[in-house]
């Protein structure tokens, strides 16, 4: 359980990255040619990207993300509710919010930014990034980056 700020922000970064390699990882794949085609250049493509996107993914989380799926979890849960269901409908509301963000940043970054895209084909390409990127951010938080997550946490700041 974070108990201050700092944890809170190593937390957050450590989820910030874990999605974001698993992320770019995916999408690198994707663009070299599948899954079948997965290779350590893809994987030392996949880590160079990460390491910028990442920092995007902290910022937006600290600055929306956290809050709305906060909000999200409030909304569907009860004081009842267990802990773990709390937990889950928060990482779903954050997914929810934040996969929309990122997926626009990376339609800007790298389809019209570096792509050569033209900037009216804006929203095409978001929905298309966006529909390639969500089932695998959903699941990707659900069972990798999460529980992957609160153990490093757990190992860091959990002393018996």
């Amino acid at each position: 359980m974070i108990k201050s700020k700092g944890q809170g922000f190593v937390f957050g970064l450590i989820m910030s990255y874990a999605m974001a390699i698993g992320m770019e990882i995916y999408n690198m794949a994707i663009n070299f040619g599948g899954f079948d085609a997965m290779n350590y250049h893809v994987l030392v493509e996949a880590f160079k990207e990460a390491l910028y996107m990442g920092l995007f993914v902290l910022l937006f989380s600290y600055l929306w993300g956290n809050k709305i799926g906060e909000r999200f979890m409030e909304k569907h849960t009860t004081k009842q509710d267990s802990p773990y269901i709390c937990q889950l409908l928060r990482q779903a509301g954050t997914v929810s919010i934040m996969c929309p963000t990122m997926s626009m940043v990376a339609t800007i970054l790298f389809q019209i930014v570096m792509g050569g895209q033209s900037v009216m084909a804006l929203i095409p390409l978001f929905i298309g990034t966006l529909l390639k990127n969500f089932p695998m951010a959903f699941f990707w938080n659900m069972f990798a980056a999460a529980p992957l997550t609160h153990w490093l946490f757990e190992k860091i700041f959990v002393r018996n």
